[in-house]
């Protein structure tokens, strides 16, 4: 057990980033590709969710590992760089999206197909959702499994993997579909249904993942020699 950052290197930490960020780009991408129904009702209520709910609930298992593993600190570095990767997408995307079109393929393809597949995480209406949903659920959801792992002398991670996803994918949840319904991104017909669709299907992705969460978490912590407790951490979205 460690409770200094300073002056580490890791093997494995640039990739667990990396693989948050990959993670968090394609699922926004995938968001405002489609809205994704099944059939399947609850109590009335329709199940349809955004497509991106598919592989969103993958980068809370990435930000569990990091918060675990590595400490909220670097946790805080990770959420940032993906907040900036995912801005620098929307913002490439955004420009893509207003300059003119050659000819052919404005015939074959046209801007109303790249609008439509991709015009959602270049709007304002989408972006806007998606970043502040994702900055207000990662950073939940990484404080609440630091302060658990304090709590509970680092044991029982399930309870800190699905007590802290269960909050923070419930802030997501609410502030992205409601954003997105003001913006107009999104119908105000459907707000309870999304709400309620990607949070189940969010948290339920986190409980059947609680495995390879162990998994992953023992073999990082053997590998890094690190298992970080915040113990004296100052629990701000911001460096010191």
């Amino acid at each position: 057990m460690t409770q200094s950052t300073s002056a580490r290197s890791y093997r494995y930490f640039d990739l667990v980033m990396a693989l948050f960020v990959t993670v968090l780009i394609v699922s926004n991408i995938a968001s405002s590709a489609k809205i994704v129904d099944w059939g399947v009702s609850l109590f009335g209520l329709p199940l349809a969710f955004d497509a991106g709910t598919i592989l969103f609930p993958i980068s809370y298992i990435f930000g569990d590992v990091l918060t675990e593993v590595y400490g909220f600190q670097r946790s805080r570095r990770v959420i940032w760089t993906g907040f900036a990767c995912l801005a620098l997408t929307s913002l490439v995307l955004w420009l893509v999206r207003v300059m003119p079109g050659e000819a052919t393929w404005a015939e074959q393809t046209g801007q109303l197909a790249y609008n439509n597949v991709l015009g959602g995480v270049s709007t304002g209406g989408l972006v806007l959702a998606s970043l502040v949903a994702y900055l207000a659920g990662e950073f939940t959801n990484s404080v609440i499994l630091a302060k658990l792992k304090v709590a509970t002398k680092g044991r029982w991670l399930w309870v800190r993997t699905i007590g802290s996803t269960l909050v923070g994918e419930g802030v997501d949840s609410v502030i992205f579909v409601a954003v997105a319904c003001l913006t107009g991104v999104f119908a105000w017909s459907l707000f309870f249904t999304l709400v309620v669709a990607n949070y189940i299907f969010k948290c339920l992705i986190e409980a059947l993942m609680t495995p390879v969460t162990y998994w992953i978490v023992s073999k990082l912590k053997s590998v890094e020699n690190e298992d970080y407790f915040d113990v004296k951490t100052r629990f701000s979205i911001f460096a010191k």
